[in-house]
């Protein structure tokens, strides 16, 4: 299994962006996917080290992706990652 995680947070247009396209690659993919959103602004400590870098996307708890993803990429990430 592969988990995708997206740290955001509320009123970002980047991080809207980013969610629907790791949604599209999750239904699409074969592989088993699971997705995952936090919120980073109810984390002090994820808060503090994200700040302004979000999105940030994590496959399998390791960072993967900033700012933008296309679903190729995200495709491409998923199957390096899965073995």
């Amino acid at each position: 299994m592969i988990v995708l995680t997206l740290l955001s947070r509320p009123g970002c247009h980047l991080c809207d962006d980013m969610k629907a396209v790791v949604a599209r690659v999750a239904s699409a993919s074969p592989k088993e996917i699971l997705f995952e959103e936090i919120d980073i602004s109810s984390d002090p400590d994820l808060a503090s080290r994200y700040g302004l870098e979000i999105p940030v996307l994590l496959v399998n708890g390791k960072k993967a992706a900033k700012y933008r993803l296309s679903e190729g990429a995200l495709l491409r990430i998923v199957e390096a990652r899965s073995g």
